[in-house]
């Protein structure tokens, strides 16, 4: 055989093993539990291959004491693993039948655990061959059984690839996988096929569960970190709540309806961060993810996603600040929120609940690019609604308010900016790592994205902070605040006004307050005889 053709060859095996691992490396994650329930192989080259499960697995910890594993009375402390539980296999009735009762051995399947970067010693590569299963060819030299998978075993690594066999018997239609546990001393992407060569098998099934841990609990290894992250994240909505709420008592009097919009946002952010780590944590110890508390933090979620950017989208409008209501685009910003909110809530829950095997790439693009839509809608009206706020106060020459949204501009343009430059390095990261080799750092991904909408509420709770004087971003009519925040110095000794009618208003503005205050405090049922002459 020429060179060239041995090229292809070992190009065609090696593709083999990397396609079964990119068809399905979205089951990382779904539970650390993995059920099967009467699942059917699926042929590749002269194999037929069922795709248990693929996690990140860090090495188990070493006893301190004696330099070795866990102790075996406690053997889940400190220990990660993949156990084998109640694996059963059926074949078809037909199959059975043509078996010899007499014999011991009629039908093999094998469970093979390999490390990603192992998955070069699945097949006949290096015998030459696009097979992955040994045939009578490839087993004339011995490196290889007769209706075994192929597998090159690397001495300088013993817990390389690591075969599990299951043979049925006469003519029994189930075969029973014994009860083992392997233990995993090296970290890495770990992936599990159940696999057989036999072509009378066609129409196996599988059911049973395999369990994988983590030294630390279920979580697996791409989420692990997560759990820590979203403490860290809830401490800091309820720092961010905290200081929020004392400011908000501070200046009572002076509150308007945005603050209250931006106190839903923080409360939102709490409820959704806590919820996570305590989802997270459940799933930690029990290895599958509870209902209940995912529904809750799911929800929470897609609440909170809309309710922010409908917050950034009416303070755009310059609600509050240049319009006193959103009138007749009331309900077209509701539509636009509420079909955000299912099309979120949507994804989200196919996303965390239920059996991730089941959740195709058709199907899971299908539920983002509706999401990614909206999320292109709300951009692109924010900063079409913030281009015409500001236009408006530069036209009423209100410089304080201005300034406040030329800040909020540029915050929101960073914001973008960061986004979009952290989408290309998600494309790069995902495309220069198919078989998630770079599991342990891929947590920073989702967590940039909750980062930066913590940061940019900051910067809103900032610029929009209570305060004793709410003129600056408060609404007014044409001519009322504008004229206060331009022609007003406040001093420490007192009050300067620009121009002898600015005196002339400022000074009965000052003689309507202090009647409304003595109005106030004395419970005056009628107006002052002042009010009554004017």
């Amino acid at each position: 055989m020429g060179h060239r053709e041995s090229v292809r060859f070992d190009l065609c095996s090696k593709g083999y093993i990397i396609i079964l691992m990119l068809m399905h490396l979205i089951i990382l994650a779904a539970a650390s539990i993995h059920e099967y329930q009467d699942d059917s192989f699926i042929r590749r080259s002269n194999s037929f291959f069922f795709h248990g499960g693929s996690e990140g697995l860090y090495a188990s910890k070493l006893d301190s004491d004696n330099g070795k594993s866990a102790s075996e009375d406690k053997p889940l402390i400190g220990k990660s693993f993949i156990r084998f539980e109640s694996i059963i296999f059926r074949r078809t009735k037909e199959s059975a039948e043509k078996k010899n009762e007499m014999q011991q051995r009629t039908g093999l399947v094998e469970a093979i655990v390999l490390e990603v970067r192992d998955r070069e010693k699945i097949g006949g590569s290096y015998l030459n061959s696009e097979a992955i299963c040994c045939t009578p060819e490839l087993s004339k030299d011995g490196s290889c059984k007769v209706g075994e998978v192929i597998i090159q075993q690397n001495p300088d690594n013993p817990d390389g690839p690591k075969r599990m066999q299951t043979f049925f018997e006469g003519k029994n239609e189930e075969a029973n996988m014994d009860i083992q546990t392997i233990e995993i001393n090296s970290p890495g992407m770990y992936y599990l096929y159940f696999m057989f060569c036999d072509p009378e098998l066609v129409g196996t099934l599988i059911s049973g569960r395999t369990v994988w841990r983590n030294p630390d609990g279920y979580l697996p290894g791409k989420m692990s970190p997560l759990m820590t992250f979203f403490g860290l994240m809830s401490l800091a909505y309820l720092v961010l709540g905290l200081f929020w709420f004392l400011r908000f008592l501070q200046y009572w009097k002076d509150i308007i309806q945005l603050h209250y919009h931006i106190s839903a946002v923080i409360g939102l952010g709490m409820c959704e961060m806590a919820l996570w780590y305590f989802e997270y944590a459940n799933f930690n110890s029990t290895g599958t993810r509870p209902m209940g508390i995912t529904i809750w933090a799911v929800t929470f979620s897609a609440v909170k996603k809309t309710v922010s950017r409908l917050l950034l989208l009416v303070v755009s409008m310059g609600y509050g600040v240049v319009r006193p209501t959103l009138g007749g685009i009331t309900l077209k910003v509701l539509l636009l929120g509420v079909t955000y909110f299912v099309a979120s809530e949507a994804l989200e829950l196919v996303e965390h609940l239920g059996n991730i095997n089941d959740f195709s790439g058709k199907a899971r693009l299908f539920l983002v690019l509706p999401v990614a839509l909206l999320d292109a809608c709300f951009i692109l009206w924010i900063f079409s609604s913030l281009s015409k706020t500001l236009e408006k106060l530069q036209i009423r020459r209100s410089m304080a308010k201005l300034e406040l949204y030329r800040r909020f501009t540029n915050s929101l343009a960073v914001s973008v900016l960061l986004s979009v430059a952290w989408i290309g390095y998600e494309l790069y990261f995902n495309a220069t790592d198919p078989l998630s080799e770079l599991w342990r750092r891929a947590w920073v991904i989702p967590a940039f994205w909750t980062l930066l909408a913590y940061l940019l509420l900051v910067v809103i709770c900032v610029l929009w902070a209570p305060s004793h004087n709410p003129t600056g971003y408060a609404y007014s009519e044409e001519t009322g605040d504008d004229f206060d925040e331009e022609g007003i110095s406040l001093t420490g000794s007192g009050i300067k006004v620009a121009g002898s009618d600015l005196a002339t208003k400022l000074e009965r503005k000052e003689r309507k307050a202090s009647s409304a205050a003595e109005h106030h405090v004395f419970g005056l049922g009628e107006d002052l005889e002042e009010d009554k002459r004017e």
